[in-house]
């Protein structure tokens, strides 16, 4: 059964909105525990445009799940985490003028970096996914460079014009989830994913885990977080 790693991001980005102390994220994450969450994603960005390491840290000593962190391959994050120890460090881009993370990370361009991360990650217990996009390439070096799990990007699918285009990246990725579970690596999903689109991604037998966001805080805005979550999980699980 596919499970589900809440992303609390967007809870900070409404409280940098006004630069004030609410909502908490800390608050938010416990609720989306109690509701059925199996886990807690955020983003430490180099710009802290949201997500604080205040967040961080006290997430650390606070969850009963587990703590997913979401980070660019530099020197400071890697120092970061591997002080705070989430149980999960996923390699993403990260450009500054992005609104969202825009793509998955090239990890054939990015090889030193990458490696380096996973070394220090890896030396420190610290368990590696990397964000890619499914293509096949992307998901064999990143097993080469020894990341446990990869986490496919659903942005093209979940941003689809058409049923057909739809279509054809839902087989890009249950192809490249196949790919990924032969080779030895965990598979996740997630980047865009809503409750009219999630259930075939969900459906995919090598999908372990799926990451979502932005939806799930959306719903919360109009219906309260703990009903969020058990709608996303009740429709993920049929």
């Amino acid at each position: 059964m596919t499970t589900l790693c809440v992303n609390i991001d967007h809870i900070a980005t409404l409280r940098e909105a006004r630069k004030t102390n609410e909502p908490d994220p800390i608050e938010a994450a416990v609720i989306a525990e109690l509701a059925g969450a199996d886990g807690i994603t955020i983003h430490l960005r180099g710009d802290r445009r949201h997500i604080k390491e205040r967040d961080f840290h006290l997430l650390r000593q606070m969850l009963k799940t587990k703590l997913n962190l979401e980070m660019a391959a530099t020197q400071e994050m890697i120092e970061i985490a591997l002080r705070e120890k989430p149980d999960i460090s996923t390699l993403v881009p990260e450009k500054p003028e992005e609104i969202t993370t825009e793509g998955g990370l090239d990890v054939l361009s990015n090889r030193t970096a990458v490696s380096n991360a996973i070394e220090q990650l890896q030396g420190g217990g610290i368990f590696i996914s990397i964000f890619v996009d499914p293509i096949d390439q992307q998901i064999e070096e990143s097993k080469k460079l020894g990341a446990d799990c990869i986490e496919i990007n659903t942005g093209k699918y979940a941003e689809a014009k058409s049923q057909q285009e739809a279509s054809r990246e839902l087989e890009k990725i249950k192809s490249c989830a196949k790919l990924a579970a032969r080779i030895g690596l965990k598979v996740v999903a997630g980047h865009g994913l809503t409750y009219r689109n999630v259930k075939p991604i969900s459906d995919i037998p090598e999908i372990e885990e799926l990451n979502i966001g932005h939806n799930i805080i959306a719903r919360a805005s109009l219906v309260g977080l703990n009903r969020a979550v058990v709608e996303m999980k009740a429709i993920m699980q049929g």
